[in-house]
């Protein structure tokens, strides 16, 4: 004989209340189906497990017998999916975000599908993308541009990022609730193509010769410094908060250019259901501001 376990299970509910509707109410079930339910497996034994009375329901001489067997069948069926569990290689994965990026609540929600699974996240610098390929971390969280073979990975968007014009308290712009692209009239500017960064080229500030322009492996404190000093401007996408600290520095909105992408990155021949569960949980989970 197959017994259904789900009916098992209802059984013991329904004889540790002795009542159908409690039981149900403990169940999350309508009355009605727990009653066909337990009909089910009455009909399954053949027997009789209870007696339905307007004082409630009572077990029968076979409901009694049934009683522990019951509870020791769930008891056994349970430890028999732990020592399963217990017995398979353990699940890992490690995310990668960039800059600052936060990542908390899609990590937070796969630990809770996913208790025994080692999960274990890895802040990285903009140079650091070749930790995906290289198998440091089996999934990315980063900024366009992500030079990354479509042939080889999975990139998905994930949310857009308006762009932000951050200029010291003193630029000519500051004082404006936004600003347009067309407003930085003959400002040079140029792309970073480590991050999704725009700088522009720096300006003569009083006397002396002008500052050198930010080089490719000038850090980003390095380049916010000639910010500050008002001799460039930075174009940042608005999650990127690292400008907001410093008093002396001012952001505004900025219209008439193309938001920037965050988006998720995996391997795309990875079969770890860890990854296949992040990619769905990032989905719904990191959306943006």
């Amino acid at each position: 004989m197959d017994l259904d376990l789900r009916l098992v299970r209802y059984f013991t509910i329904v004889a540790e209340h002795r009542n159908f509707g409690r039981a149900a109410v403990a169940l999350h079930l309508a009355q009605p189906s727990l009653s066909r339910q337990i009909q089910r497996l009455e009909d399954q034994l053949g027997v009789r497990l209870f007696d339905r009375t307007p004082q409630g329901s009572h077990l029968t001489e076979a409901g009694r017998a049934f009683l522990p067997q019951a509870q020791e069948l769930l008891r056994t069926a349970h430890q028999a999916a732990l020592t399963a569990r217990a017995s398979a290689p353990p699940r890992t994965i490690t995310i990668g975000y960039v800059a600052d990026l936060v990542i908390t609540p899609a990590v937070r929600e796969l630990r809770h599908r996913y208790p025994d699974a080692r999960i274990s996240t890895r802040h990285l610098d903009w140079q650091e993308v070749h930790a995906l390929p290289e198998h440091q971390v089996d999934a990315l969280v980063a900024r366009t541009p992500l030079p990354l073979p479509s042939d080889r990975f999975r990139v998905s968007v994930l949310y857009d990022e308006p762009r932000v014009l951050v200029m010291s308290r003193t630029h000519r712009l500051a004082g404006k609730d936004s600003v347009d692209l067309a407003d930085l009239g003959d400002e040079e500017l140029v792309s970073c193509s480590k991050s999704a960064a725009i700088w522009s080229v720096p300006r003569q500030f009083g006397p002396g010769p002008a500052p050198a322009g930010p080089g490719a492996d000038d850090s980003f404190e390095d380049k916010i410094e000639l910010v500050a000093e008002g001799h460039s401007v930075a174009i940042l996408p608005s999650g990127d908060r690292r400008s907001t600290l410093r008093e002396d520095l001012v952001t505004v909105p900025l219209e008439g250019i193309d938001p920037c992408q965050v988006v998720l990155a995996t391997h795309a021949d990875d079969r770890n259901p860890l990854v296949s569960a992040f990619r769905e949980i990032a989905r719904t989970q990191l959306v943006g501001a």
